[in-house]
């Protein structure tokens, strides 16, 4: 007889039994709730394999911390692209074979199937998303926000901003609110002068900016007017939009995209669980099923046209995709090179920047 699924979670989900086949560790929220329906359910009713979730601010975080300890309970996280790279680098993390992998449905080998850069030594990637700028509509009777410059322009749109709490994303923005086009972003960024010009672009909203740490927290305070504009991941801020019928808008001019995917960290309790669970997931009608969740892009060519309606609505999600052609206008692609090498110098530049 199959076991029961048993998601005991910060999600609020069901608690079951002690036992469980597969520990996975999401980001909550929306995302979170993707995981759960596109992957862990259908997952365990296909297999039998049971599955238990949990979430975390940033999943990379207890993973560092358990594989330190010798005490690894987590089988299978959600991770930035970055923090994937990083991770990995340090022994953190198990190798994940692409022999694995599932072909897409026309035959096509996943090595073929999946954007570049989806597939690295210990990493799968599950989706594309990206960090945008967000405004609610109610707060501006007139003229609207559509760019990163009219983020930075409190004088033409007052009101509080809030961004998150760090350097990466946030520098990128600034330099495009400052008239750095998206192709030079990271040659800028790369040299002194362009991390003081970021810096100091950043000085001029600073005193009106409400710092967040987790997801979910740019729509609540957009939805309570405790900010009128917002830089978040899209997949929030549609959520709200869509489930909660708040009334904010997405400005894709600007938006800063990157993937997250599977990692498994060294030592997980249940290896053989785990790697069939990353390989289930990553085929592509999950990974279509997953993105009519929330608004995050599939990384597999194939599993693109396979994207339905947005979940329980007749409205297609294609349209409200970061990587939709009519979205990426002005985007940019997070680099991955340049935050593993800078990533630890510039965030203790932004932290003293915050502090002072």
């Amino acid at each position: 007889m199959k076991r029961l699924l048993t998601l005991g979670t910060a999600l609020g989900l069901v608690s079951g039994p002690a036992f469980a086949d597969v520990n996975l560790l999401s980001w909550g929220g929306a995302y979170g709730n993707s995981h759960l329906e596109a992957y862990a359910k259908p997952f365990t009713a296909e297999t039998g394999i049971a599955v238990r979730m949990s979430d975390a601010d940033n999943p990379a975080t207890p993973i560092k911390a358990q594989v330190e300890a010798g005490n690894v309970t987590i089988d299978v996280a959600s991770v930035e692209y970055a923090d994937a790279v990083r991770l990995c680098d340090e022994g953190a993390l198990e190798v994940i074979d692409p022999a694995i992998l599932l072909p897409a449905e026309d035959g096509t080998a996943a090595a073929d199937d999946f954007i570049e850069g989806a597939v690295t030594e210990c990493f799968v990637g599950t989706d594309v998303y990206s960090m945008v700028l967000a405004f609610n509509d109610d707060a501006f009777a007139d003229a609207k926000p559509a760019t990163p410059a009219d983020f930075f322009d409190l004088e033409g749109f007052p009101g509080k901003r809030t961004m998150r709490n760090g350097a990466k994303f946030n520098l990128e923005l600034a330099l495009m609110a400052d008239g750095v086009p998206a192709a030079e972003v990271y040659e800028v960024l790369a040299t002194p002068e362009g991390v003081d010009r970021a810096f100091a672009k950043l000085d001029s909203i600073k005193s009106e900016v409400i710092w967040w740490e987790a997801g979910a927290q740019p729509p609540q305070l957009l939805a309570d007017g405790e900010v009128s504009m917002a830089y978040a991941f899209n997949g929030r801020i549609f959520n709200a939009a869509q489930a909660d019928g708040q009334p904010f808008e997405i400005i894709w001019d600007g938006q800063i995209y990157e993937m997250e995917g599977w990692v498994i960290p060294a030592g997980a309790p249940n290896l053989e669980e785990a790697l069939e669970f990353v390989a289930w997931s990553t085929a592509p009608a999950p990974q279509a099923r997953a993105a009519e969740f929330i608004s995050y892009g599939p990384p597999r060519r194939s599993a693109a046209a396979m994207v339905g309606n947005i979940d329980g609505t007749e409205e297609p999600m294609g349209p409200n995709l970061p990587t939709t052609e009519a979205n990426m206008g002005g985007a940019l692609a997070s680099d991955l090179e340049f935050w593993v090498d800078r990533d630890a110098e510039l965030n203790e530049r932004f932290n003293s920047w915050l502090a002072s």
